[in-house]
């Protein structure tokens, strides 16, 4: 039997001029992570990591927190974020300030994936929902189609959330609902044996309790 962890990157600037360069507070959050794995003796056989800058940074904090120095690492941008950027450009906005608040930049994330999610214009996105989903699938069936050991998978929320409402047979109304509670640095446990792959844990985060309240963060 082995093991899949899917976890979400450490917080990315998401109020800054290049939103995949992960925050401070992202830092210390992968840190965090990797050197409680490392306390619970998992040292992982193989990280598979996103594209993204944000997903990369996240594995140097892992590996550092958790001093798992010649663990082997894989490349799979299957497991990338959804374009954001382009979603929000089809439902445009304005603010009272320079720019949005956390509550209304969520407001506004969550205005734009329901039109996304909807299908009714998916000629607009250059990758539409069930591109989207379809992607995240066949990367969930290649990981754990070769996962043996512990894989530790660096990626974003949407593939997490979808990856989990996938396999408790939901759709888009529960990966909305997933999507929205993922916590940055959070991991989701997944087993794979002879009844295939099976959800064992959602979104856990103890590293991140009892510690400074702000390190809870879900953007």
């Amino acid at each position: 039997m082995g093991q899949v962890l899917l976890v979400r990157h450490g917080q990315a600037s998401w109020d800054g001029a290049a939103y995949d360069v992960r925050s401070d507070r992202g830092h210390e959050q992968a840190h965090l992570l990797g050197a409680a794995l490392s306390a619970r003796g998992i040292r992982p056989d193989l990280v598979v990591s996103g594209g993204m800058r944000r997903h990369r940074e996240t594995v140097e904090g892992l590996v550092g927190g958790g001093g798992f120095v010649g663990v082997g690492g894989e490349l799979d941008r299957c497991w990338d974020e959804y374009d954001h950027v382009s979603m929000l450009a089809q439902v445009p906005v304005s603010f009272a300030g320079e720019k949005p608040s956390a509550a209304e930049f969520q407001a506004w994330m969550e205005q734009a994936t329901d039109r996304w999610i909807r299908g009714e214009h998916a000629e607009d996105y250059h990758e539409p929902y069930a591109a989207f989903t379809g992607r995240v699938e066949e990367a969930l069936r290649r990981t754990v189609g070769g996962a043996g050991g512990t894989t530790l998978v660096v990626t974003s929320g949407g593939p997490i959330s979808w990856a989990t409402a996938a396999l408790l047979g939901g759709g888009a109304a529960l990966w909305s609902r997933l999507n929205v509670v993922c916590v940055n640095s959070g991991v989701t446990k997944l087993v794979t044996g002879r009844r295939g792959v099976t959800l064992v844990s959602f979104n856990e985060h103890t590293h991140l309790e009892g510690r400074d309240p702000e390190l809870l963060t879900y953007r």
